[in-house]
């Protein structure tokens, strides 16, 4: 495996192990021989049933949750929300879609759940992600948008619902 800090692939010696997910997967707390530095890893199986992602453009990609996550990150940059809170929901949208009866989910579904997730844990990521997945076109329909979650999370209009509900 490679040193995420000193890029070294050299063996690493494993500190610390425990099952996380719920027994789903196994931390691995490691430490590169050559650095000194310390890093998780996490492994988990294989699932047999391959999930397809089919983009907007009708080309197909194997579902990846580290994209899933990356996307989170990133609408949660420099935001008060935990990584490991984000772990966990990239985690549940995985274990959704693995449960569900398909094996090709169409783009769209899961950016709907990546906002419905976002949209209960910061309202400004939820924004930031709602603004690129939905294309906004101009300033009015982050405005109006924005005003859907404030009604929202103010309990003023519960009969305005925002645009991935």
């Amino acid at each position: 495996m490679q040193c995420p800090s000193c890029k070294e692939i050299a063996k690493d010696k494993v500190i610390d192990s425990r099952p996380s997910d719920g027994g789903k997967t196994i931390r691995r707390r490691r430490e590169c021989t050559s650095c000194k530095k310390r890093y998780t890893t996490k492994e988990r199986i294989e699932e047999e049933v391959r999930l397809t992602v089919i983009k907007r453009d009708g080309s197909r990609m194997p579902f990846d949750v580290d994209r899933v996550l990356r996307s989170m990150r990133h609408a949660c940059y420099k935001r008060p929300t935990p990584l490991e809170t984000l772990q966990r929901e990239a985690a549940a949208i995985e274990d959704q879609l693995a449960r569900g009866d398909e094996s090709e989910i169409p783009s769209r579904t899961i950016g709907m759940m990546v906002c419905r997730r976002l949209r209960d844990l910061d309202h400004v990521a939820y924004v930031r992600f709602a603004s690129i997945y939905h294309e906004f076109k101009d300033l009015d329909d982050m405005l109006e948008e924005i005003e859907l979650v404030k009604e929202a999370a103010t309990g003023s209009d519960p009969g305005q619902q925002a645009l991935f509900d």
